[in-house]
């Protein structure tokens, strides 16, 4: 490893793992499997002669993928439990697809990203159930922002209150599309961009919905996926989806889990986050202007010799927007100690809770007048309740104890939880957080004897999976690894460079930028930029363009937030030269093949944000039973992040590039080491001259 910090960098960091290992509660262990019942069928599917190759052009045989086929469907066959950890082209998609088709039963599978999900419903299980000849209906199921909404498109065509021609516009085709669509499915309509404001008009909530009530019921498209989902026998649902519909127990999942025989998570690193934000709960100022809005609306329609609507929803309205300036724009996140007691907060929360009480009983009072006043009422009562419930408990004090050191957390579903508020340019959210999420997941588990799967390429710290387990409640659950058929060793070149700045010091991106360019300029560009915030993102664009102009490099330029995630992905693909900068939302769930994405610079590694308030709590409660919350939470999250935005670089066997990771920490802190040895085994240089010749080799011929 020319150049490289020996002791950072130990020998065993590089080496290839294993053909498989295995970690119970997070241990390492090498004990053979025993052969499963389904261990032949596997072996001639997944085999050069099976069914796959002929139906999927790009298919080629992996042990790994049919070692890892073989485990999942010795779980599904023994209603059991397993955490798959599969390397980068191990093809963890076909090997849950194929025992799941088989022998699943019915089976939820919830991914990561809508965008995962519709390539599965559309692509990946189609692709298996021909090749299998497999009898299995599929219904692809979301959540209810994502269907157009007959009742809400037409009361928005009737008020013809949009101002901007844009909305008109899109109107005019969601009307079109929605006469012709079987599925309602915003996806569908590529003219109309996914962010587009008129969608939150012909949209339901759960708030808004009017249910049976409507006059639309029997076409909602709403509930005709949800029927599909009932009568099929398999189910494509996303993490957001699964865990908002359990929690809230709305209809969609909470049905169809009872008879769910096997559930499978896709991209299962997401899911300690996702749960936590919905087994939590959030009240926001927004909720309360959308209620004005419909309640003015309905009121004026339904009630007009009633109260004064304007003025029964302008007091609401105004103590809400007061309540969103008692803290200064620019992303705030304070927890409830952090408030000062004398902050404008306390009075304006108790102002908005006094005026919430009085539009309460003038909708109690006209609620009789329409069914949509009476829904009306019902949403205002439950987020006055809401608004209520945002207060800390008193918590009784173990006498022996100084109060000082009590932390005074609330009881939350078998966990405590942290309360702490958000302001946003225009809404504030009032957000009470599960610090832990594992006694709530473990009892959801344990309602009823299924199959469990939780697969990704990223779950494990170096082979040692305590962390997520531990985060999901799963100690004690088999727990196993495949590595990728990629030679990382051949394929690429980790380059960590010498001479920056700690990532602390002012200045630091624009080093980072002056360290890149001669980089970048050697791979022609076919760079990812990944930065850890927006800002950063925003200072690279803005030295990128400048230097190249003044250097006359005709790099086309894509930046994160200019236009739509996919819109630029496309664009990038197609230039095969361009340089695109992007934050988080770039880290994961990207898939680049082939020359147009030969390098990756990350610019710091990604610590979450030390002032996280749901961070800092957890890290208290931690250090309060001796552990160390850098140790146990704070780094295990960087390395799993680092590790997703590792693997956009080498998506497939033809696949060359280098990895460019900015952050001097890696080599000069102790914890370094355990960084170095989760990453891929690329081969690892400190010398730029190193990554220069690398892009000069000419490229092999596939």
């Amino acid at each position: 490893m020319p150049g490289l910090d020996a002791e950072a960098t130990p020998a065993d960091a590089a080496a290839t793992p294993p053909a498989d290992s295995s970690a119970e509660s997070g241990a390492e262990s090498h004990a053979p499997a025993a052969p499963g019942k389904y261990d032949a069928e596997i072996d001639r599917i997944f085999g050069p002669n099976g069914p796959l190759a002929p139906a999927v052009g790009s298919f080629r045989p992996r042990q790994s993928q049919t070692e890892m086929a073989k485990a999942i469907a010795d779980a599904i066959g023994n209603q059991g439990t397993l955490i798959a950890e599969a390397g980068t082209g191990t093809g963890k998609t076909f090997a849950y697809l194929v025992p799941a088709l088989l022998w699943g039963g019915k089976t939820i599978i919830s991914t990561g990203t809508k965008n995962l999900q519709d390539q599965l419903f559309s692509r990946d299980i189609p692709n298996v159930r021909q090749a299998l000849r497999a009898p299995v209906s599929v219904a692809l199921l979301k959540g209810r922002a994502n269907y157009v909404c007959h009742y809400h498109l037409e009361r928005t065509l009737q008020n013809g209150r949009l101002t901007s021609r844009d909305d008109v516009g899109h109107l005019r085709e969601i009307s079109r599309f929605i006469k012709m669509s079987n599925s309602g499915d915003k996806a569908e309509l590529a003219k109309v961009p996914e962010t587009a404001s008129v969608w939150n008009l012909v949209t339901s909530t759960r708030e808004n919905c009017v249910g049976q009530e409507c006059q639309y019921y029997q076409d909602c498209f709403v509930m005709k996926a949800r029927r599909e989902a009932q009568q099929a026998d398999v189910v494509v649902v996303n993490h957001h989806l699964f865990f908002a519909d359990v929690a809230l127990k709305e209809g969609g999942m909470a049905e169809l889990l009872p008879s769910a025989n096997t559930i499978v998570f896709d991209e299962a690193h997401q899911l300690p986050e996702v749960a936590t934000l919905f087994f939590g709960t959030t009240v926001s100022t927004s909720q309360a202007l959308e209620l004005c809005r419909d309640v003015l609306a309905e009121g004026l329609a339904h009630a007009r010799g009633g109260p004064d609507w304007a003025k029964v929803v302008m007091v609401v309205e105004k103590a809400a927007r007061d309540l969103r300036l008692t803290f200064p724009e620019g992303g705030t996140r304070l927890s409830l100690p952090q408030i000062p007691p004398s902050s404008d907060f306390f009075p304006a929360l108790e102002k908005l809770k006094e005026e919430l009480e009085g539009m309460v009983d003038v909708l109690e009072e006209n609620a009789e007048r329409a069914e949509t006043i009476e829904q009306c009422r019902g949403r205002a009562v439950e987020l006055l309740e809401n608004f209520k419930g945002w207060k800390q408990a008193p918590v009784k004090k173990d006498p022996k104890e100084k109060d000082k050191d009590k932390t005074n957390y609330n009881e939350f579903g078998g966990a405590d939880a942290v309360l702490w508020v958000e302001a946003f340019s225009s809404s504030l959210q009032l957000h009470k957080t599960p610090l832990s999420i594992a006694p709530i997941f473990a009892g959801q588990r344990a309602s009823t004897p299924r199959s469990w799967i939780f697969t990704s390429a990223t779950l494990a710290v170096k082979s040692d999976f305590k962390h997520f387990t531990s985060q999901m409640g799963m100690t004690g659950e088999p727990a196993r690894t495949w590595p990728s058929p990629f030679n990382y060793q051949e394929q690429g070149i980790l380059y960590v460079p010498t001479g920056l700045p700690e990532p602390n010091t002012f200045g630091y991106t624009d080093a980072v930028v002056d360290m890149a360019l001669p980089v970048i300029e050697a791979a022609g560009g076919r760079c990812f930029f990944l930065c850890t915030t927006i800002r950063a993102v925003n200072r690279v664009a803005e030295r990128l363009r400048e230097e190249f102009a003044a250097r006359g490099l005709e790099f086309p330029l894509f930046v994160q937030g200019e236009r739509g995630r996919t819109e630029l992905l496309d664009s990038f693909r197609s230039a095969g030269n361009a340089v695109l900068v992007g934050s988080q939302s770039f880290w994961e769930g990207v898939d680049v093949r082939g020359e147009a994405l030969s390098l990756v610079i990350i610019d710091k590694l990604p610590f979450a944000p030390p002032d996280d308030p749901v961070l800092a709590a957890r890290i208290e409660v931690m250090e309060k039973k001796g552990m160390n919350g850098f140790v146990h939470h704070t780094l295990p999250e960087a390395i799993i992040n680092l590790k997703q935005g590792a693997g956009r670089l080498i998506r497939d066997v033809d696949d060359r590039g280098v990895l460019m990771l900015c952050d001097p920490r890696v080599i000069s802190k102790p914890y370094g080491r355990r960084i170095w040895q989760s990453l891929p085994p690329f081969r690892r240089t400190r010398v730029q001259a190193d990554v220069i010749d690398f892009f000069k080799q000419p490229t092999p011929a596939a």
